[in-house]
């Protein structure tokens, strides 16, 4: 049964490539799906200042899924410029090793690319890919009352605040458009994006500092309009 849908799902798509459009310089394309970010982080060891010095193995930061809103404009047939756009996405942290939950954080991390699409200005199937920059908004930041509860146990804090300072970076990625008809298509895309940080847990016996390099994995899964 599966083979079968399978197999039909795959005509209904080359039906509909070889009835599409082609894209052309001046069109726009709005893209609109499920957007998951998925960190692929490398945090440096936190040194918490006791007395002999407590390491833990770092941070790990998990996945989430949100609204991806992404423009693309036609500047030739084979050209085009996106912005990789979303709803704001939040990600819990938790302290590698010790299993606490540290916190979590929001972000928005726009992109904007530059595009080639080598079967521009053909009908059927319009893979792309792209290098751009990135800068990504951190905010909101929060600390979990198990990571205050263990920095008031080991360090005496009576209150704890994490911040996380913005990142800008380079962005690249590869997609598809798989087109249903001359306006509509089913896209599919991934990034990946440079996101460097310095957190810091502020506490009032004082502050710890170190780097975290998020360096996520995105993936787009949704459909696409040509105007």
């Amino acid at each position: 049964m599966k083979q079968v849908t399978s197999l039909a799902l795959a005509a209904f798509l080359a039906a509909g490539a070889v009835n599409a459009s082609a894209y052309e310089a001046g069109d726009w394309v709005l893209r609109l799906g499920a957007t998951t970010v998925a960190p692929d982080e490398d945090s440096d060891s936190i040194v918490l200042p006791t007395s002999p010095a407590t390491v833990l193995p770092g941070v790990s930061i998990d996945n989430d899924t949100q609204l991806g809103i992404i423009p693309v404009y036609m500047l030739t047939d084979n050209w085009g410029v996106e912005l990789l756009a979303a709803t704001p996405f939040e990600h819990d942290v938790k302290v590698n090793g010790v299993g606490i939950n540290a916190g979590s954080v929001t972000h928005l991390p726009p992109t904007l690319s530059m595009q080639w699409y080598p079967f521009g200005g053909q009908r059927g199937w319009q893979p792309y890919v792209g290098l751009g920059l990135n800068y990504t908004f951190i905010y909101d930041e929060d600390v979990d009352p198990q990571l205050a509860g263990a920095l008031e146990a080991l360090l005496g804090a009576s209150e704890a605040k994490l911040s996380l300072d913005d990142s800008f970076g380079l962005a690249a990625q590869a997609g598809v458009d798989i087109p249903l008809s001359d306006n509509w298509a089913v896209n599919l895309a991934v990034w990946y994006i440079d996101i460097d940080s310095t957190a810091k847990i502020r506490t009032d016996v004082g502050t710890v500092e170190f780097d975290v390099s998020i360096d996520p994995w995105v993936y787009n899964v949704g459909i696409a309009y040509r105007f």
